[in-house]
């Protein structure tokens, strides 16, 4: 039989998303619906390891839902990886009161969780929060609507100085392994080409597509790209290779960075945020345990951590035909 619970833990772990903070304020609001007691640790596992929390009520989270970031803070933690750290997170849950975890952010959090649920029989359930949107088991991650909204208004803005001194921009964004952010957002924005990990293009084939861009007749071009291609060994020597073999082109960089990772999330991510939340309170209070909340055909549906990491989520190839048709 189930233990039950009455005191649930919340962190947000990894790098940060917008969304985030209406992720933390579902968790406690739905605790607080449930009269179940809500902690929060601050710099995700570091923060467990530490006994670093505070007792969240409703009140606690009031007009964060707008917010970037994380009012949890968030870290990475190499001590966490030891069966040592993870021990000393044990400890500081026990001393804390908790009998269940929601984990917000991606893979290495659940990847944590995961083992850490398997060796101290703590409930865990993961809520995928990181802007890559390269998490299995759910078609959106939260976080990610909100960055490809900031890019897209970035590359619009870039377009503007690009049409003006008839410029090639390559602009890199976010996505060491996954290419969501490029590919969806080179759409939006109209780019002329699209470079993502998934996708080996190649040298030629760019050079080729520039070219074409030019003799039909436009004066400057937008190139999206993942900051994980594997073209080249990064978009300066990409830029400089283009210099070399196009010099009628004035070629510039843009590297967008850490920008796309904050600003006010978007009504897309803040809804999704709240319903996967409510769902994982929800999920801990009925006994279950180890799964991941997502959503699938826009239900919110579980699986477990395996599939989520593991699990085969690729990107869209008919978005890749669709640029090439309208890049023309």
């Amino acid at each position: 039989m189930a233990k039950k619970i009455k005191t649930i833990g919340v962190i947000t772990s990894g790098g940060d998303a917008p969304g985030m903070n209406a992720a933390i304020r579902a968790v406690v609001r739905t605790c607080a619906y449930y009269h179940i007691r809500c902690v929060g640790f601050y710099r995700g596992y570091q923060g467990m390891i530490e006994g670093d929390y505070i007792t969240m009520n409703a009140r606690s989270v009031q007009n964060i839902i707008s917010r970037g970031g994380t009012i949890l803070k968030s870290a990475r933690s190499q001590e966490f990886r030891t069966k040592e750290g993870r021990q000393r997170a044990a400890d500081s849950l026990k001393e804390a009161g908790v009998d269940a975890m929601v984990l917000i952010g991606g893979d290495g959090t659940f990847t944590g969780g995961q083992i850490f649920s398997e060796e101290h029989d703590i409930p865990v359930i993961g809520v995928p929060g990181t802007i890559d949107n390269d998490i299995a088991g759910t078609n959106f991650t939260i976080g990610y609507d909100t960055a490809l909204n900031t890019v897209v208004t970035a590359i619009d803005k870039i377009r503007d100085t690009a049409s003006s001194h008839n410029r090639l921009f390559f602009v890199e964004v976010m996505g060491r392994d996954a290419g969501f952010i490029a590919l969806n957002s080179g759409v939006g924005a109209g780019a002329e080409e699209i470079l993502i990990p998934e996708e080996d293009l190649g040298l030629d084939r760019l050079l080729e597509s520039l070219k074409r861009s030019k003799r039909s007749g436009k004066s400057s071009s937008i190139v999206v790209v993942s900051e994980g291609d594997k073209i080249g060994k990064n978009v300066y020597e990409l830029a400089d290779y283009v210099t070399e073999n196009l010099p009628d082109y004035d070629v510039r960089v843009t590297v967008l960075g850490h920008m796309q990772r904050g600003g006010t999330p978007t009504c897309f991510d803040r809804t999704l945020a709240s319903r996967l939340c409510v769902k994982a309170v929800e999920l801990l209070l009925d006994g279950k345990k180890n799964l991941m909340v997502g959503l699938l055909n826009n239900e919110v549906a579980t699986c477990d951590f395996e599939t989520g990491l593991k699990g085969e989520h690729t990107i869209n190839k008919e978005l890749l035909r669709i640029s090439d048709i309208l890049s023309i």
